[in-house]
């Protein structure tokens, strides 16, 4: 006589297929050794050339950061050529040959925003402007730096509007940037500059609002005025 079949649990179906689910891994694996075993080592190989690229993009730019560290003495003294340059035999190396070498660091990114400073201070705004554009760190304060150098440019060729929605941007890149109510200001002239009254009314608007301790609330009134 058939006795009547348990019915089983879901915890035991589950680990009813777990069992069946291991053994046809144990049998795939014995039946495809070599495969699985060129698999696994090619997957190895790639962390291991992760790990290398990781820990080789962070020993550059820590040799990127030394470099720039110790050019920025002279290019906080206005020595901007030879801040560009460097000294030959000494270990100042110039603001260029770091971008050059170190472009794709952190550092290098950084280095990029005071080269551009550098050919903008010594009147070469094309070259100024080439290294603004090129500028893809992730640092806030030098992304908007980089859009207000590009923005200096276009103000100083007349291109009003366009110099201006640069100003903006680089306004709106970051709201804690102590450089914001700046750019907000510049932003505002180039629009009124460009004859778009209403759209600078309302960046200097945010000025007398919410940067009254700024240089640049001291100075939006005087726009205001010409608005009216």
């Amino acid at each position: 006589m058939l006795t009547k079949r348990k019915k089983l649990t879901k915890k035991e179906i589950k680990e009813d297929k777990l069992v069946e689910f291991y053994y046809k891994t144990q049998s795939y694996i014995e039946e495809n050794k070599n495969k699985v075993l060129m698999y696994v080592g090619a997957f190895a190989i790639v962390v291991v050339a992760v790990i290398f690229f990781l820990n080789y993009r962070s020993s550059r730019n820590e040799e990127a950061g030394k470099l720039l560290s110790r050019v920025m003495d002279l290019y906080e003294q206005g020595s901007y050529l030879e801040a560009i340059e460097g000294k030959q035999g000494t270990n100042l190396v110039g603001l260029k040959k770091i971008v050059e070498d170190f472009g794709s660091t952190e550092n290098g990114e950084t280095a990029k925003i005071y080269l551009a400073n550098s050919y903008a201070f010594l009147g070469q705004s094309e070259k100024a402007l080439e290294y603004y554009d090129d500028y893809s760190g992730s640092n806030d304060i030098y992304k908007s730096a980089a859009l207000a150098g590009q923005a200096g440019y276009y103000a100083s060729k007349g291109e009003y509007e366009k110099s201006a929605d640069l100003f903006k941007k680089a306004a709106n890149v970051s709201k804690i940037n102590p450089s914001r109510p700046d750019y907000l200001l510049r932003a505002g002239i180039n629009y009124m500059k460009a004859g778009q009254r209403d759209e600078a009314k309302a960046l200097f608007q945010i000025i007398r609002d919410d940067y009254k301790t700024s240089t640049a609330f001291a100075q939006v009134d005087r726009y205001f005025t010409e608005l009216n």
